[in-house]
């Protein structure tokens, strides 16, 4: 068995020591919350190319989404004309009337519900394409605009409702669009909201501030 040297070893003197560096061992080991991950300072300019860049993404969802739905409507023998805008954090799309006819009313359905279904295949559609999950909102011959309109009414007469009263208020159930448009309300407004329930009888309940 070879003899181990448990002599210490001496340190060179022209090393200088430095008293603030702990020993190594379990007792003097610094805690991982200890560590400080230094921040990176914003570059100049730099949120206004992460804005265009995402400007530039939803803009691509909506030339995905307007190729989709042009060979929806030919192979359907449909009218209708394909408007693309970007409307806030989502790309938009719109299916509108054309010079040759009429948006069949069909692809909005009984209460919005076929063009609901048509959102989600459209989003599908540019998923498969881009690899990102898309959020795009789809109009047809207007549906969502005027929904828009009379739900912002019945939002307004409600948060009326609480701001007299103090006391918060359910709504009657309603689609994710339109639950939407009420929390957006609401927030302007001053007050808070939140949805509650399952769907499809999912709504919105108002609360004083």
């Amino acid at each position: 068995m070879t003899e181990q040297d448990t002599s210490p070893v001496e340190q060179d003197p022209a090393v200088p020591q430095d008293s603030s560096m702990p020993e190594e061992g379990p007792a003097h080991d610094v805690p991982a919350t200890d560590v400080v991950t230094e921040e990176v300072a914003p570059v100049a300019g730099d949120h206004r190319s992460r804005a265009t860049t995402s400007t530039s993404l939803l803009e691509r969802e909506g030339e995905v989404a307007a190729d989709f739905l042009e060979q929806l409507l030919d192979i359907a023998d449909m009218d209708g004309d394909i408007d693309v805008d970007v409307d806030g954090d989502r790309a938009a799309v719109a299916i509108v009337d054309s010079e040759e006819g009429r948006v069949s009313r069909r692809l909005v359905g009984t209460e919005g519900k076929v063009l609901e279904a048509l959102q989600e295949l459209t989003r599908l559609a540019v998923q498969a394409s881009t690899g990102e999950r898309s959020r795009l909102m789809l109009d047809v011959a207007g549906y969502r605009a005027e929904r828009r309109a009379a739900v912002v009414v019945v939002a307004q007469t409600a948060i009326a409702t609480v701001k007299s009263t103090g006391e918060r208020v359910a709504m009657d159930p309603m689609t994710a669009f339109e639950r939407k448009v009420v929390h957006d309300e609401v927030l302007t407004a001053g007050l808070g909201s939140e949805s509650e329930g399952v769907e499809p009888q999912r709504y919105v309940v108002i609360l004083p501030a």
